[in-house]
């Protein structure tokens, strides 16, 4: 019987060696070819693919050694194992070096090269399971990774589809959704997947800005304009022209200021402070906000014509109370971030802290998320985080196990089973019933969700 895919080359100077370990190795199971050189060697391994190689140290034309180095540097993944009678540990050690992957000293018995070779095979079946492995992973890292963001849920599937669709344009959009929820991180990732990536993409806090202030920044002066502008200075608008300007929390725009964006993306140019003359900008026009911009245009404070200006695509951002399912896939994320950035070799969460995550309400979202897996990582002593490196604003009250009751019994047993079924019944509901992702969040097999689910017969 053949053993599939693997071929032996022989090289060795002695004829009686060839045919001895050709006849050995093909009761073996094993293809082989062989060359009585290192040169004719080379040469027959040009013109076929081979496994293995078994080859002696000492030949004539071009020994072993000579061999190795050239078959290395040609055939770089080349399992090769050398032999020789007049061996020493020098010499081993010195192919071994040179990149042999065993070494086997003459006269050796049928079993030692048999061995040798199974180590062999052995060994690179790891090595293309390790890559088998490592495409799979970048796989599931690609099917939850969009650019910077980390996300499984359909709600951003389709936040990342609409991003998709738009990037090429210059529409502008307006990103809503409470704070922390990631609202410049997806303006970024409008600004890298279109065709402005090449150009400037630059951002303004309007909230974080006094209005005078803000005016210079966005439309830049003319030098004169006030008491300090001693130099012309170009604003924003200008700074990001063929590219991408982030206006984050337009809501708090001063009401003054609104007439002057507005006429920006109505006419496209821009007059700075204390200049008459306007200039051209092509640049593209992202908005975001936390704030309710209808409400706000109906209470007066943000202008209706500019409202519907910038809301020519909105994508919204939901709160990661509603998209609980990323919580495992964020926090996997946050602790390899801060594992490197801490020197931390945090391997993840005990099941009872993933709980307590999966059961927060979360006001302050991701970026409330990564914070408290900061400081769990700082505060932790093992491998796992635990409840006692959580916030107390995690552990005490409105949490998912502040909600079980264990009832008139106090009995662990009893009350754990009843924990266990709640878990498993908002994990699914969660995730719309599906259980491979629940088993995820939950960190157990899908086979054991299964049982546990008829056991606690939920349906």
């Amino acid at each position: 019987m053949t053993i599939s895919g693997n071929r032996v080359l022989i090289v060795d100077d002695e004829a009686n060696m060839r045919h001895m370990l050709t006849t050995m190795l093909g009761k073996g199971g094993y293809i082989t070819e062989a060359a009585g050189n290192g040169a004719e060697a080379l040469t027959i391994m040009d013109q076929n693919d081979f496994d293995f190689v078994l080859c002696d140290i000492r030949m004539p034309k071009m020994d072993g050694m000579s061999f190795l180095a050239a078959a290395r540097e040609k055939y770089p993944e080349m399992t090769i194992i050398m032999m020789s009678a007049y061996g020493t540990i020098e010499t081993a050690l010195e192919a071994m070096k040179k990149g042999a992957y065993d070494y086997i000293s003459k006269p050796f018995k049928t079993d030692e090269v048999l061995l040798a070779l199974k180590k062999a095979k052995e060994r690179d079946q790891l090595k293309e399971e390790n890559l088998m492995l490592q495409g799979r992973l970048k796989k599931l890292e690609q099917k939850y990774s969009f650019g910077s963001i980390v996300a499984g849920s359909e709600s951003m599937a389709g936040v990342f589809d609409l991003v998709d669709r738009v990037a090429d344009f210059k529409t502008t959009v307006l990103i809503t959704g409470e704070s922390g929820t990631g609202k410049e991180l997806i303006a970024k990732e409008i600004h890298s997947r279109g065709r402005r990536s090449s150009f400037n993409m630059v951002a303004i806090n309007c909230a974080g800005i006094p209005e005078t202030l803000l005016e210079s920044e966005l439309f830049g002066y003319k030098k004169g304009a006030f008491t300090d502008a001693s130099r012309d200075k170009p604003g924003l608008f200008m700074k990001a022209n063929k590219g991408t300007i982030f206006l984050d929390e337009i809501g708090e725009m001063p009401f003054s200021l609104q007439a002057k964006l507005l006429r920006i993306l109505q006419e496209e140019e821009v007059t700075p402070l204390g200049g008459t003359t306007p200039e051209k900008t092509d640049a593209r026009v992202i908005a975001a906000t936390s704030k309710d911009l209808e409400y706000e245009v109906k209470e007066g404070r943000f202008r209706e014509d500019l409202f519907y200006r910038i809301n020519v695509m909105s994508i919204h951002l939901p709160p990661l109370r509603e998209r609980r399912s990323d919580i495992p896939l964020l926090v996997t994320h946050f602790v390899d971030i801060f594992n490197n950035k801490l020197g931390k070799k945090v391997e993840g969460l005990s099941q009872e802290a993933m709980a307590l995550l999966m059961g927060h309400s979360w006001s302050g979202n991701i970026r409330e998320l990564e914070n408290v897996i900061e400081r769990a990582i700082i505060l932790s002593k093992g491998k796992l985080l635990t409840p006692a490196e959580l916030p107390p604003s995690i552990t005490a009250g409105g949490n998912i196990l502040s909600v079980i009751e264990p009832g008139d019994t106090l009995s662990i047993k009893k009350a754990t089973r009843t924990l266990e079924q709640d878990l498993i019944e908002k994990a699914l509901k969660l995730t719309g019933g599906n259980k491979s992702k629940a088993s995820q969040i939950l960190e157990i097999s899908r086979p054991i969700l299964i049982a546990k689910i008829k056991e606690y017969e939920i349906t």
